[in-house]
């Protein structure tokens, strides 16, 4: 039977063991594929042909998804932040609410744990499956008019042909919308979130390399050994409205001046209200410095400016980077 691609898909489930296949449990509601990234190498050698011989071997196994950009969803938004961020699967109560609070603090002096998981991908003709995922990098980018978008490269050991789980039931998620975010900027000795930017905020792209890597030993086997963080990389595009918010950014970035910087996105209001939180969200919290400002530009003959920040640990502001999540999942399945 040939494949069909409307019969692909993605399915995830969470390890125990880091390297222990286990069965998937969540459906990744979204698109991607799976690639094998093994080496294969043809020694050179001078044996009287011109053609060569097919003499080969492979020395390494490694294996690839690409999660295509799709709407971040409050629901599965920490599938990703937990496989490349910091090992939370399980949201922490706030006070008497229904809402839970997944909390992603990049590193700063120390490794974070992550959360690393089974993949199974492919089509209705072969599944293919990755043990020990985890994310290398993602992004999140919108616009007005849109959802927020995600995407997101993993890595794994090595792809086992095998079936996919079955009876895995679509999950209820709620799209993160551009349109309910807003933007605050305030200096590192201030409140991050006290100073709302209105009316400026046209785009943003939040890029980021988790520093998480695999390292390959001579234990015996041809897939890599373990995972470590060698540092992350996070830099934040804003496209601004050409307007004193603007100006007054432009003139911090000449000044090198440090700044802290707040996205924050409300969905629905959750059931029970909690103590902090009374909708479902995503907020973004950075601090670090403008890294450059782009030179004047337009959407539709309105003129804009985009600037580059890229998040550097303050410590008058004791902020490196942090994406929390809430929603009303008590746990990632």
């Amino acid at each position: 039977m040939a494949g069909v691609k409307a019969l692909r898909k993605i399915q995830l489930g969470l390890e125990t063991t880091s390297g222990t296949a286990v069965a998937a449990t969540a459906l990744w509601r979204g698109k991607g594929t799976i690639e094998d990234a093994s080496e294969f190498k043809f020694p050179e050698e001078n044996i009287g042909y011109l053609s060569g011989v097919d003499r080969q071997y492979n020395p390494k196994l490694l294996a690839k998804l690409s999660m295509d950009e799709v709407e971040a969803t409050f629901e599965q938004l920490p599938y990703i932040l937990a496989a490349g961020v910091k090992n939370v699967v399980t949201g922490a109560a706030d006070g008497a609410g229904s809402d839970k609070i997944y909390a992603y603090t990049f590193p700063t002096t120390s490794q974070n744990t992550i959360k690393s998981y089974t993949i199974e991908g492919g089509d209705d003709t072969q599944e293919e499956e990755i043990e020990y995922a985890f994310v290398e990098s993602f992004k999140l980018s919108g616009k007005p008019g849109e959802g927020l978008m995600v995407s997101a490269d993993w890595l794994g050991r090595q792809i086992t042909l095998a079936t996919f789980t079955g009876s895995i039931a679509v999950p209820t998620v709620e799209e993160i919308l551009f349109q309910k975010g807003k933007l605050y900027i305030d200096a590192v000795g201030g409140t991050i979130g006290g100073t709302q930017k209105s009316n400026t905020l046209l785009a943003m792209e939040l890029n980021v390399k988790t520093g998480w890597q695999p390292v390959f030993a001579g234990d015996g086997n041809l897939y890599f050994s373990f995972n470590k963080c060698v540092g992350p990389e996070i830099t934040l595009d804003i496209t601004f409205e050409h307007d004193s918010t603007a100006l007054a950014e432009k003139a911090a970035w000449r000044a090198g001046t440090a700044r802290q910087i707040r996205l924050d996105f409300d969905g629905s209001s959750v059931a029970t209200p909690g103590t902090t939180f009374s909708t479902k969200k995503c907020r973004i919290d950075l601090a670090g410095k403008w890294e450059k400002f782009d030179k004047l530009d337009e959407i539709d003959g309105n003129d804009v400016v985009k600037g580059t920040f890229r998040a550097r640990y303050n410590s008058t502001a004791a902020l490196f980077a942090e994406i929390k999540v809430v929603n009303e999942l008590a746990s990632l399945t």
